[in-house]
């Protein structure tokens, strides 16, 4: 049904596409060709074409996060090598569980691209991290735009690596930490010798990196926008299904300190998910309409 498929970021939000993929993605036997993700999007699209047991993985991080009692460890600032944000060591010690011993998998999968954002090079890394995160919270939260722009016009740039070219999973987690980079949370990390940040600094709904060939895709978004749950964009003979959670996700993005909250995100996507196995015909009807407003008269 659809020939591929978009996972936005949104850090703990993914959970959502994951429930709701859960699903769907047997219900509809939902085989994309091309998955393109950023930050946990990307995360989230590998963990479901390696390890596929969501409840599992949720358990991993419960156990994990158990004894993490803070977001920020300010008494570390004076300890020397210790973190005072415990973010990065967890979440890249949890990409290689995760991916670990389930890594071959990732060959049959759909080809995952993963999206960073390429800092501009007249800024500088700090600088760019302070332009680019003020840039994200304007599109996304006063401006509340689907696809930001502010951050491309100060110059940043995206790239997309095949999770398929990691050769190992250390490179995989790698690759997906640096579609993550966002400082403080993480430091600012470097790919070929060069400074990026979170895909989502250019677009969190990485729809650029599609294949521009006709036929249906689905994005999966983490975060509410003023549009229907569920809405329909042309591009040329191409249909863009978005789907949106139909409330706020109760787990925000960076939040190490309640991972019970994994599941509810969860249950919601799958709620959502059933939801639009009802709505399939409307849906149909929708995508129709949306198509043929596009045909020459």
């Amino acid at each position: 049904m659809f020939d591929q498929v978009v996972f936005a970021g949104g850090g703990n939000r993914c959970w959502w596409q994951a429930g709701f993929w859960d699903v769907v993605q047997p219900e509809l036997g939902v085989t994309p060709r091309v998955i393109t993700a950023i930050s946990a999007g990307a995360a989230t699209a590998c963990m479901l074409y390696t390890r596929s047991d969501s409840q599992w993985v949720m358990r991993y991080y419960e156990d994990v996060l158990r004894h993490n009692k803070k977001n920020v460890y300010w008494g570390n600032l004076w300890r020397r090598g210790a973190a005072v944000f415990p973010h990065y060591a967890i979440y890249r010690q949890a990409l290689l569980d995760i991916y670990g011993e389930r890594f071959a998998k990732l060959a049959d999968a759909p080809e995952i691209r993963i999206g960073v954002s390429r800092v501009p090079r007249w800024l500088g890394a700090r600088t760019s991290v302070a332009a680019g995160l003020i840039a994200y919270n304007i599109d996304k939260h006063v401006r509340k735009v689907l696809h930001p722009t502010l951050g491309r016009t100060i110059g940043f740039r995206p790239e997309f690596v095949r999770a398929q070219a990691c050769l190992v999973v250390d490179e995989l987690a790698d690759l997906i930490l640096q579609s993550s980079c966002t400082p403080p949370f993480t430091p600012v990390l470097r790919r070929n010798g060069r400074p990026v940040l979170d895909g989502g600094m250019v677009d969190n709904v990485p729809v650029d990196a599609l294949d521009e060939t006709p036929g249906r895709v689905l994005v999966m978004v983490t975060r509410r926008y003023p549009r229907p749950q569920t809405f329909v964009i042309s591009h040329g003979a191409q249909q863009r299904l978005y789907v949106q959670p139909s409330c706020k996700v109760p787990i925000s993005s960076w939040d190490y300190t309640q991972p019970a909250l994994m599941r509810p995100a969860y249950d919601l996507g799958r709620a959502d998910g059933e939801a639009f196995l009802t709505r399939l015909p409307q849906i149909e009807e929708l995508s129709a309409a949306a198509r043929h407003s596009t045909l020459p008269n």
